[in-house]
């Protein structure tokens, strides 16, 4: 077991002045729906505006929450390892941290009799491996959240399958919210993301508690009543703490009546020990006379010392913390002390690495690509080339210090359209292959690609002339054309290159060869 110093560890108690004014309320999705409704003072809307692929289906269940009632499936069949992305505009809040939250309930829609596992990502981050199957056998949905930051103009959502998915992937439902920047602002959310793990109102025993008592809609699952003693708290001025919890999560606690030490199972179940942890934990009083004081720890580790609880509340948090396995969180009264601990609610999120970006210009480049497809490829939604595992259907990048498009491979893949001009956007190609489609309009001047080496137009509509700066390109050494409805002259500095393979024909009967 790793040994560490929790000196070492950004561990702070704050207490801020803040607004608490009505936040954003983001943009809320109910997948497969043709149909808007208002649900607990929230507007859902459909998805169509959010993706063009996949397939709605309704869950034949009589009761369900109207959100649970569609989905949206994604086909497994030859899409192993490619995403399917919803896409939500940013722009004007993509310097904004957002959570992100998608909910899950199978209802048997692929007619398998277990709901499959895939995976979810968003956009170059790989978030987690989606498994709903534990809570579908009991009869419940299940939901991941997490806080991204965005990385582009639009926040993408995808869904994959991998080597387990056995069925089509789905989604019920899909939020995204603007976080204001006080919100977990101890974490680089450019560099890290956060996967929540648990986030609890302790002594609590209602509903899960989200919005409007939540402004951002968090959710807030009851935890602890049947294990430890419920107190109810008076009305508590609770204030300046930075995350704004709700001021219903500080109307119960779990708290000991003895000056003695309060352990608690939390998170609920085992955690994966590989990753860092976010930790949170939130504390309220109503005692003024004798303020109580606590030491906590975690698994025996000391986490925080001498914390005074005051009526206005308070928060210790941890951005990087190791857990492994069960955790054991334990408040223990400081010596001296005549009265007992308590815990109002508590949050952990698991700290992803953030995977990143494909360099801005080639992603411009790739958009306006798709764009100038009629019938692009059904997966190129998101960033073109992260996570690694899920680049778009025919396209290869290379990593290192920035992520480049370095080859397109879109050979008989049934398109239609123009190739925009934008793809020279992408420097770094080698190769470009669009053979055997169906493109018309010119051919773009590819001269920005100093480093091309294969170009295949062949077996397409393309007309108008062939640009002579083709056979400028030092390290071009095939380009096929032939089956093209070409015109005018062979450029004559390509016919002359010298380790260059070129052919025009058969096809394009009105291109003039230079003379020999």
């Amino acid at each position: 077991m790793m040994m560490f110093t929790p000196f070492l560890f950004l561990l702070f108690l704050f207490q801020l002045p803040v607004s608490f004014s009505q936040s954003s309320r983001g943009v809320f999705i109910d997948c497969g729906s043709n149909d808007g409704l208002t649900l607990n003072g929230l507007q859902w809307v459909p998805d169509t505006g959010y993706i063009s692929t996949g397939t709605s289906k309704n869950i034949a269940k009589q009761g369900l929450v109207p959100t649970l009632a569609t989905v949206r499936t994604f086909p497994l069949q030859d899409n192993l390892f490619k995403k399917f992305c919803y896409e939500i505009p940013v722009n004007e809040r993509r310097t904004m941290k957002h959570l992100v939250r998608t909910t899950y309930y199978y209802g048997g829609v692929n007619g398998n009799g277990n709901p499959p596992v895939f995976d979810q990502i968003v956009d170059g981050t790989f978030w987690s491996v989606v498994n709903t199957t534990d809570d579908y056998v009991t009869g419940n949905l299940s939901y991941y959240e997490g806080v991204f930051m965005p990385t582009g103009k639009n926040l993408s959502v995808c869904l994959a399958a991998n080597v387990y998915t056995d069925s089509d992937p789905f989604i019920s439902a899909l939020e995204v919210v603007p976080l204001w920047d006080q919100l977990y602002n101890s974490t680089d959310f450019k560099s890290f993301a956060f996967s929540l793990v648990s986030r609890n109102s302790f002594g609590y025993d209602g509903p899960v508690i989200g919005f409007p008592d939540d402004q951002f809609n968090r959710y807030w699952e009851p935890f602890g009543l049947d294990a430890f003693p419920q107190s109810s708290s008076r009305s508590l001025a609770v204030s300046g703490i930075w995350n704004l919890p709700p001021a219903k999560v500080f109307q119960t606690r779990l708290s000991k009546g003895l000056a003695e030490p309060l352990t608690l199972l939390w998170p609920a179940g085992p955690v994966t020990p590989q990753y860092n942890y976010s930790i949170y934990l939130y504390f309220a009083d109503d005692q003024t006379v004798s303020p109580r004081t606590l030491d906590i720890s975690i698994n025996g580790v000391p986490y925080y010392n001498n914390l005074v609880v005051a009526p206005a509340g308070v928060v210790v948090f941890a951005s990087r913390w190791p857990l492994d396995g069960i955790t054991n969180l334990t408040l223990t009264p400081t010596p001296g002390s005549t009265m007992g601990p308590l815990i109002n609610a508590g949050e952990v999120f698991q700290v992803l690495p953030a995977g990143g970006k494909t360099l801005p210009r080639d992603v411009i480049g790739m958009m306006e690509l798709r764009s100038s497809f009629r019938n692009p490829p059904a997966d190129w939604k998101g960033d073109p080339c992260l996570p690694s595992q899920y680049p778009w259907t025919g396209v290869t990048c290379a990593e290192g210090r920035r992520i480049r498009v370095v080859s397109l491979n879109l050979t008989s893949m049934g398109l239609s359209g123009s190739i925009s001009h934008h793809i020279t956007r992408m420097t770094a190609l080698t190769s470009i292959f669009l053979g055997n489609n169906s493109l018309f309009g010119t051919i773009p001047d590819f001269s920005p690609l100093k480093g091309l080496e294969i170009l295949h137009l062949e077996d397409n509509h393309l007309g108008g002339t062939i640009p002579p700066s083709l056979g400028n390109l030092q390290n071009l050494r095939e380009l096929f054309l032939q089956n093209n409805n070409l015109t005018g002259p062979i450029p004559s500095n390509l016919v002359a290159k010298p380790g260059l393979t070129l052919r025009y024909t058969p096809g394009n009967p009105f291109l003039t060869p230079p003379p020999s």
